[in-house]
Order: C-alpha cells, then structure tokens, then sequence
C-alpha cells in the first residue's frame, strides 16, 4: 500500500513534455513529444504510538514536517511520533548539563 498513512497521498499519473518551440514560419514541423509518467510520493516509514500501541506506518513528507513543527511550537500533533525529539529542547538540555558540570 503506497499511500500515506494520514492523509491518503498516493501515485498520481500525468505527461512529460519537453518545451520545443517548434519552428519558425508557421506550423510546428515537429511536435514537442508527450508521454506518461508516474508522480510518487515521498513516504517514509515512522513509528507512531496511536492507542497506546506502537505501529509502524508510511507518512508523506509533508504530513512529517507538520507533525515536527507542531511540536517545536509546543502545539499537540495529530499523530504521536515515537522517536522524535526537537532539537530546541536537547540543545537546552544540553548546556543545562555542560553548566552543571
């Protein structure tokens, strides 16, 4: 299943043309080709707690980034990450623990 797990973002089809300007002095000689091509998502594969169970689910980057920035602003995320941690508090931590020694 390539779809993620949020928001339901999948493979999408369209065209691939290249930008031939055709030539000078009326109709196109020769037509800029057309073909089919496949749009994929760029899903990654978290883990996530949901129930107070731990799955393993695929995300698309955009709905990552929006849980990630959730929790920087100190905002509640849709879906509970299981290894994430901001980098603003472990920097803090980090030299709460260098004064302390």
């Amino acid at each position: 299943m390539n779809k993620c797990y949020h928001c339901g973002k999948g493979v999408l089809f369209g065209r691939r043309h290249t930008h031939h300007r055709g030539v000078a002095g009326g109709r196109w000689k020769k037509r800029a080709p057309k073909t089919a091509r496949i749009f994929k998502p760029n899903l990654q594969h978290v883990d996530i707690i949901e129930d107070r169970e731990l799955k393993r689910v695929k995300l698309c980057m955009k709905c990552l980034k929006r849980i990630k920035k959730d929790v920087r602003e100190g905002k509640r995320p849709f879906l509970q990450l299981v290894t994430f941690t901001p980098r603003q508090k472990v920097s803090s931590e980090l030299s709460q623990t260098a004064i302390a020694a």
